[in-house]
């Protein structure tokens, strides 16, 4: 689990809200965001209507249920699975720190979306940099040995005697 930082807690609450379009409420980051309501709202603004049902009370259960939502939507969107938070690092504060890394991530998803106009958060993503060479261009370098080919003038690893053993000088 990694340790948390409270500075990119912040960033994070501040950008969810710029982009519903609220200001930002006073309370602890995992408590603001904890029923999953705020996230719901959230993906609605991105993709309207992903989120198509929101508990705003009720319990544990539904509330979880929010969340599990979210995280169907954020899938749908394009985020890739290891990227999403399980539900309970967030409802059960077991990783606070996995719950900002996946908001982040979907804070940079929206750069791909040109349809979002949003604010942006975090560095920007780079753009394809597609590079094409020609066949001779391609043949020049076969005749070259790269350093990583195992030649160093004459060490050599014959004598080692194999995985696990010392060796002997």
């Amino acid at each position: 689990m990694a340790p948390r930082n409270k500075d990119q807690e912040a960033e994070v609450l501040n950008w969810i809200f710029q982009v519903i379009g609220q200001p930002v409420p006073k309370g602890e980051y995992e408590d603001i965001l904890r029923d999953g309501v705020v996230l719901c709202n959230l993906m609605n603004v991105l993709t309207p209507g992903s989120v198509k049902k929101i508990q705003s009370k009720g319990t544990n259960f539904q509330l979880m249920e929010n969340i599990e939502r979210f995280q169907k939507a954020v899938k749908a969107y394009g985020l890739p699975q290891e990227e999403i938070f399980q539900t309970a690092d967030l409802f059960e504060r077991r990783n606070i720190s996995q719950v900002t890394l996946s908001l982040y991530a979907l804070a940079r998803l929206t750069q791909k979306h040109p349809e979002y106009q949003g604010p942006s958060l975090g560095p920007k993503m780079a753009d394809k940099n597609e590079r094409s060479f020609t066949e001779d261009q391609l043949r020049a370098s076969d005749g070259h040995l790269g350093l990583q080919m195992g030649y160093n003038k004459g060490a050599s690893q014959s004598g080692h005697g194999g995985f696990g053993n010392t060796r002997h000088m």
